[in-house]
């Protein structure tokens, strides 16, 4: 395998480095070990290999090398996504490499579609792994034989031994943080004992739980993580890359240490939970530099603190209980935090990149109001959707003098910029006429204060078009408002030398219905009523907000006919929508509310 160069980012990435970025401690880190040279010396073999492997290749071209590991058990969520742009972020910043790396050592609970969603939602987010466009990403089932090896190597050297005691008795035999734990009975075996019986549980000769092979540190230590943690367990399960080849496993812990280092990652950044289990971390690359497997200068661990997100959950369990109860629609559910939810729901790369640099990355645990998140998807949306109108509660509105000021049967054309600030994108093309469509809400028949829209002997500007005055309206017999009656006033067309010739207060959205398309919009807001729906041990689904969908049958502009999917755009006065990446379709649209133009969760 050739050697990869560092990490050229994607357009999005490419544009965001360009400016510069606010200090915190990881670059901090960074900074002062390339002033330093601390990895300046390290060689790397082209792929992923011990001491000996990377020794035969020449110096690293990657000035750092960092790693997002996601195990393939479940959609990644918008926690996964602060990861990705952190960890790939940093390399592109630093002239490294990022690796996407598969940590695929629980077989009981990882599938390749996982796999694949896994995939899919870095390149989305703008970013390629391990150096080049077209790279593989790792697996740490393919370190499984040198896991193997490592681990003879430890117990070879006195470091980790063959425990038989039950899972009850270990577990006793920890302690606790007030009392030291106690030896196990088989501590004191011999290394040709131990590599013995070790190989007895690769070869199958004991059942699932019988033993466990744990390293020898210290009882004692006032660091649980560090009494002798078990590294390997018996584990008959088919493996989705390695199939049946092993029924041992190697644990999180000891696997993940490895990985880093095989992989020569600089800087193996992880959330805060991870804070206690780097002595392990450290203490096992020792061992097995020390045994000469693993080149110097291993990598380092460092921990910051992980995305908590007002009115949202990233447990994987209970995301997957929501989708399995059939209380949303599936991981791609616009309402959910997964990365495929926010992709439907309307949320570009741009604006997750601009999030995830806002929140920065502390030590300190805190919590991000979700309005930070929506608020950056408006900031980007703003300056690239093109403009639209829309009816979402459609009224019908009848100007009864159309005939005799614009003739019987015509329809007059108005036009309007795709976007206001970027003229060079052109305009919009539709018709008004004698009927049009609006919005409900923009009608009153006893109008409250400061209401400046239609109520009956009041003007106002059909937005693009023409100035009218309210007339009247007419009911349905159980008293809702059937139509709405007014009439055009002459020579005020938008874009016309009478324009500005009757002043209005208020200026309304509306479509015609001469051209106007019927479409689903779906109108979505936070899936929980609750700032911190499963905080100390609360009950998530008691705060589901009843509320978060809303489907209503719309009318849009003609020029929403031409609406591809995923495509984007500000419905005037309403918010910004995306057409649907599942349902919409020629001849079918459908809209998801992506967010609004303003925060209407703001206390």
């Amino acid at each position: 395998m050739s050697s990869p160069t560092p990490a050229t980012p994607k357009p999005a990435a490419a544009a965001a480095s360009e400016t510069v970025k606010p200090s915190n401690f990881l670059r901090q880190i960074i900074e002062h070990d390339l002033a330093k040279g601390t990895y300046a010396t390290r060689h790397w073999g082209g792929s992923p290999g011990d001491a000996a492997h990377h020794a035969q290749g020449g110096l690293d071209p990657a000035k750092i090398r960092t790693r997002f590991p996601p195990e393939p058990n479940g959609y990644l969520h918008v926690g996964h996504a602060k990861s990705i742009c952190l960890n790939f972020g940093l390399a592109r910043d630093y002239g490294g490499v990022c690796h996407l790396r598969f940590d695929d050592t629980n077989p009981e609970k990882e599938d390749v579609e996982y796999v694949n969603s896994i995939l899919d939602a870095v390149r989305w987010l703008g970013f390629e792994w391990n150096g080049a466009a077209d790279a593989a990403p790792y697996q740490a089932s393919d370190y499984f034989d040198f896991m193997y090896r490592a681990a003879e190597c430890l117990i070879e050297a006195g470091h980790a031994y063959v425990d038989e005691q039950s899972a009850e008795a270990m577990r006793d035999n920890r302690g606790d943080f007030g009392k030291p734990g106690v030896d196990s009975p088989f501590r004191g075996r011999t290394p040709i004992e131990n590599l013995a019986r070790f190989r007895e549980m690769r070869d199958g000769q004991h059942e699932d739980g019988a033993m466990v092979l744990r390293a020898r540190i210290d009882m004692a230590s006032p660091n649980i993580n560090m009494r002798d943690p078990a590294i390997y367990r018996i584990r008959r399960a088919t493996h989705h890359n390695t199939g049946d080849k092993w029924c041992i496993y190697p644990m999180y812990t000891y696997a993940h240490p490895i990985e880093d280092a095989l992989e020569q990652i600089t800087h193996s950044i992880c959330t805060l939970e991870f804070e206690d289990q780097r002595p392990f971390y450290d203490w096992l690359l020792d061992r097995l530099c020390e045994g000469g497997l693993l080149a110097q200068p291993h990598p380092h661990q460092y921990e910051f603190a992980r995305l908590n997100l007002t009115y949202v959950i990233t447990s994987k369990r209970k995301l997957a209980a929501l989708v399995y109860d059939k209380r949303v629609s599936g991981w791609d559910d616009p309402r959910m935090p997964t990365i495929v939810g926010l992709r439907r729901r309307g949320y570009t790369p741009e604006a997750i990149q601009l999030f995830a640099e806002r929140i920065g990355v502390t030590k300190s645990d805190s919590w991000i109001d979700y309005s930070t998140l929506e608020g950056c998807l408006r900031e980007t949306l703003d300056v690239s959707a093109p403009r639209a109108m829309a009816v979402l509660d459609p009224l019908k509105l009848v100007l009864s003098n159309w005939d005799e000021v614009m003739g019987a049967g015509t329809l007059d054309d108005c036009s309007a910029p795709l976007h206001p600030h970027h003229p060079e994108l052109g305009q919009r093309q539709f018709k008004i006429g004698k009927e049009v469509w609006i919005d409900r809400t923009d009608f009153e028949e006893v109008p409250p204060k400061g209401f400046f829209r239609l109520y009956p002997g009041n003007k106002v500007r059909l937005k693009y078009g023409h100035v009218i005055e309210c007339t009247g309206y007419s009911k349905e017999p159980e008293g809702k408002i059937r139509e709405v009656h007014a009439v055009l006033v002459p020579d005020t067309k938008s874009g016309t030398p009478g324009a500005n010739a009757v002043k209005v207060k208020g200026v309304i959205t509306w479509v015609a219905v001469a051209d106007g398309i019927p479409a689903e919009v779906r109108l979505y807001d936070r899936l929980f009523t609750d700032e911190q729906p499963d905080a100390g041990g609360k009950d998530f689904i008691e705060s589901l907000n009843p509320n978060s969908l809303k489907v209503v049958r719309a009318i849009v502009e003609p020029s929403l006919a031409s609406a591809k999917t995923d495509d984007k755009f500000q419905f005037e006065r309403h918010g910004y929508f995306v057409a649907d990446r599942v349902d919409h379709a020629a001849g079918k649209p459908v809209f998801n509310l992506a967010v609004g133009l303003r925060d209407g969760w703001g206390k």
